[in-house]
């Protein structure tokens, strides 16, 4: 087994550590904190309670989580007030969040994204009309609309649908999850909502539970890895699905393998009656062109931000603040990835694993808020161009992408 070695990052007489000097500033830190920890149950109340299709967390539990945690916090203010301390800063940024969410209307909160899924299905029709052209510069235009409206759906509308951002209701939370995830996605919704909010968002950056390694192939090449085995995901998805399967309930396997069936012969069909393809085979080309034709941007982002970055030992992790911000890393703006990826995935990605119940719009509404109030508190703000990232994995792939990482330890902070 691969020995990992020791990064030290010293926080020591950083200011972020302060004591508590009375009683009456350790009930300021503990109301604060029960605002916090009301506002924390509703980001993962649609996550973290996803059994049998369920969504949401039983009510009690969530209460008892919170005194459970008001608990912890009083036992920390009276015994040392630096533990105390580092939950303020979560608290107080969550405060501020919550102020801006709360004066935004349903149009910035939701409203947004949601228009721009239903452009991307309202581009559907035009695009398997215009593969139905003889015209090679149709035909093309057909097969980029199909390809941008994919990636839209597949990438920002599963990624909001996972999260639970696309509605308040928790009927209409457990639909959109299984439409875009199985349908859409082609993937287990049950899955993905356990991989990517019980693991990747609660443990982000901590070895053997969310430090990404799901997105490492060792044995291959990086050229190979970082432009060519992408191609492939349309294919190696709902094969990976199927696996996921093991061990599930048969009622949720068999819907599970029925919604992934119906959504790749809905386009399979399409394409055949409305777009006019006679053979089997350019029909199920066509589909994997489309499918594909955005995976390599996309595992980029998903290995770019976090992969490099310092990753955390189980046992010796760090607040969540600190975790966060010293784990995940902002892409620049990008006009096209924005717009199909969504913010939280790109430019505002700190921002969406410190608040991941936000949808895209609303990240990039807190965004300035967020971003300001780290740089007084004096914490990263880790953003990094996509260019620059790409020419680092492709320099250091064997260490980043081979190896096993290194752990951090930050000194003063755990």
């Amino acid at each position: 087994m691969t020995q990992r070695p020791l990064k030290t990052l010293n926080f020591e007489g950083s200011g972020h550590c302060l004591a508590l000097a009375a009683s009456k500033r350790t009930h300021t830190v503990v109301s604060f904190f029960s605002a916090a920890q009301e506002l924390t149950c509703r980001m993962y109340r649609r996550s973290e309670g996803w059994d049998g299709g369920m969504l949401f967390k039983k009510k009690e539990d969530s209460e008892r989580s919170s005194e459970e945690m008001k608990g912890e916090c009083m036992t920390n203010a009276g015994t040392g007030g630096e533990e105390a301390e580092k939950e303020t800063l979560m608290m107080e940024l969550t405060r501020l969040v919550q102020r801006v969410v709360k004066e935004s209307s349903w149009w910035e909160r939701r409203g947004i994204d949601c228009s721009i899924l239903a452009t991307a299905f309202l581009c559907l029709p035009p695009g398997f009309l215009l593969l139905s052209s003889s015209q090679i510069l149709w035909f093309s235009a057909g097969v980029l609309l199909m390809g941008v409206a994919h990636a839209v759906i597949t990438v920002k509308g599963t990624h909001l649908a996972s999260h639970g951002a696309l509605s308040e209701s928790q009927a209409w939370g457990r639909f959109w999850a299984i439409f875009f995830i199985e349908i859409c996605g082609s993937f287990s919704a049950r899955a993905g909502v356990h991989g990517h909010i019980k693991m990747h968002h609660a443990h982000t950056n901590v070895i053997g539970l969310g430090d990404s390694s799901v997105w490492k192939v060792p044995f291959l090449p990086r050229t190979v890895y970082l432009f060519i085995a992408p191609l492939a995901v349309p294919i190696i998805t709902p094969l990976v699905a199927l696996a996921q399967l093991r061990g599930h309930p048969l009622a949720l396997i068999i819907r599970t393998m029925l919604m992934v069936t119906l959504g790749l012969y809905s386009q399979y069909w399409l394409l055949m009656h409305v777009s006019g393809f006679r053979s089997p085979y350019s029909a199920l080309f066509c589909m994997l062109v489309c499918r594909a034709m955005f995976s390599v941007p996309y595992i980029h982002v998903n290995i770019f931000q976090h992969i490099g970055l310092p990753m955390f030992s189980p046992t010796r992790r760090p607040k969540r603040i600190y975790q966060m911000t010293h784990g995940v890393l902002n892409l620049p703006r990008n006009p096209v990835l924005d717009w199909m990826f969504g913010h939280s995935l790109i430019n505002c990605h700190v921002e969406h694993h410190l608040f991941p119940f936000l949808s895209d719009s609303m990240c990039l509404k807190v965004k300035p808020v967020v971003s300001k109030y780290l740089n007084e508190k004096q914490l990263p703000y880790q953003e990094d161009s996509y260019l620059s990232r790409l020419k680092l994995f492709f320099q250091r792939y064997q260490e980043l992408m081979v190896f096993a990482p290194p752990i951090t330890e930050l000194v003063g902070v755990q």
